[in-house]
């Protein structure tokens, strides 16, 4: 009988299986924005640290990013708490088994830091700081950035793709984790109805965007 443990790993290891065997005939890009569900499920709400993390994004990512973050649940406590517990665009939190499972593609674009949780048993979940900036967004087909930065309509450049990574992070909009189709095949696989995926961008004309990606 296989433990809890090793029936996450094997799943892993089928979906990343299942992956390398169609990479190589894969018909289009995609890039997404990943969100926790709407249904319920227990969601983590941080301190102002996030916000000194965006400010180092949007600089340039110019000297060191902080290092400490510190956040607490919100919802119903009775509510399942969910492995990808945040919707903020610049900053993707994975619980602990998440992070194992895929820690080999995910470091090959950021880094995973640990998160201090208020009021929980154990702190195991891991904020993942996407480094990994591409000069791939074409600015000249994408909508201007609002007022807040967010690019609404994105058009990114085939060629320019940072297609062998999980995540990055575009030059236009450097506040933003886009993340690529692959990867989020992976996750939906191992979340399910945890976790809401927003087309960004398609290089196939017939894939419709969703409408506003980084609203709420």
């Amino acid at each position: 009988m296989f433990s809890g443990a090793d029936r996450s790993l094997s799943e892993a290891h089928f979906l990343m299986e299942g992956f390398m065997t169609t990479e190589g005939t894969e018909e289009h890009l995609s890039v997404y924005r990943l969100l926790p569900s709407m249904r319920e499920f227990q969601l983590l709400h941080f301190d102002n640290s996030l916000v000194d993390l965006m400010r180092w994004q949007a600089s340039g990512s110019q000297g060191q990013f902080p290092m400490e973050f510190t956040a607490e649940w919100g919802g119903h406590p009775r509510w399942t708490k969910s492995e990808f517990p945040t919707g903020n665009p610049s900053s993707p939190v994975l619980s602990c088994r998440l992070a194992d499972l895929l820690r080999d593609d995910l470091e090959r674009a950021g880094r995973l830091l640990p998160i201090r949780i208020e009021n929980a048993d154990a702190d195991d979940y891991l904020l993942y700081v996407v480094e990994l900036v591409a000069d791939c967004l074409d600015t000249e087909k994408s909508s201007p950035a609002d007022k807040l930065g967010r690019v609404q309509r994105s058009v990114f450049r085939p060629e320019a793709l940072p297609a062998d990574v999980p995540a990055f992070r575009p030059t236009g909009f450097p506040t933003a984790v886009c993340w690529n189709g692959w990867a989020v095949d992976l996750l939906n696989g191992l979340l399910g109805d945890q976790l809401e995926a927003r087309l960004v961008w398609s290089e196939d004309p017939k894939d419709v965007p969703y409408p506003d990606p980084w609203g709420f």
